[in-house]
């Protein structure tokens, strides 16, 4: 794969890297764009999620399904958009709920950067997309790497918080050993914020202030959500 693994990241990674699915992923997408296909995220930041939050300071895992696949939204942080680019309709209702839960005013950008580099791991579980085709790289080889990072997050056991939105991303963490009733993280789980099923329990769920007073009742201290 051409895309360099974080040194904090490589121990727990280098089993899943070492899978034939993994192995043949990097020969794949530069076929595909040898091919004349635009492949989103760009080359260089389809890790960042990785680069901007090291594995010993996960305090917070969002799981997202893969990169948003319109030029210019994905920039490898899930549900995150590069600055100057406008709040796709999963996000604008991210931050209906947060300004409901928070009171906080909702941002005028939707670059999510500032969560990351406090713990919050905005993770996909596939990391490429197709220009227009949603959906297009799943079962690629992504899925062996993403699974490890929530594993060894979850294996960590320093009390973490894991937000579930839609039942992908649910059926994600069910996999996860360490996600029991005797393990010590915190399952925060709703339906999806997109437009269409947003209204079927995601607003009304406060997860973000339930995630704070998780990580401050264990010593972990809270995530700043302002923007």
């Amino acid at each position: 794969m051409s895309e360099s693994i974080p040194e904090s990241w490589q121990a727990a990674l280098n089993p899943a890297l070492a899978t034939p699915e993994a192995r043949q992923l990097g020969g794949w997408l530069r076929a595909e764009e040898d091919a004349g296909k635009a492949i989103f995220p760009p080359r260089g930041t389809r890790l960042k999620a990785l680069d901007l939050t090291p594995l010993d300071s996960v305090k917070v895992v969002i799981l997202g399904q893969d990169p948003y696949h319109g030029p210019g939204q994905a920039h490898g942080l899930c549900f995150s958009v590069p600055d100057g680019v406008k709040p796709p309709p999963s996000l604008a209702n991210i931050f209906k709920e947060m300004e409901s839960d928070l009171g906080l005013a909702r941002p005028e950008h939707g670059n999510l950067e500032s969560w990351a580099r406090q713990g919050v791991l905005l993770l996909n579980n596939t990391l490429t997309v197709e220009h227009g085709q949603a959906g297009s790289h799943a079962g690629r080889g992504w899925d062996a790497i993403t699974d490890a990072c929530v594993a060894a997050v979850a294996a960590r056991y320093v009390p973490s918080v894991f937000i579930l939105w839609g039942s992908h991303a649910q059926g994600k963490a069910k996999r996860i050993p360490a996600l029991t009733d005797d393990g010590p993280h915190c399952l925060i789980a709703s339906p999806h914020p997109s437009p269409l099923s947003a209204h079927r329990g995601f607003f009304g769920s406060k997860p973000f202030s339930r995630a704070n007073a998780f990580l401050e009742e264990h010593g972990r201290g809270t995530v700043d959500w302002r923007l």
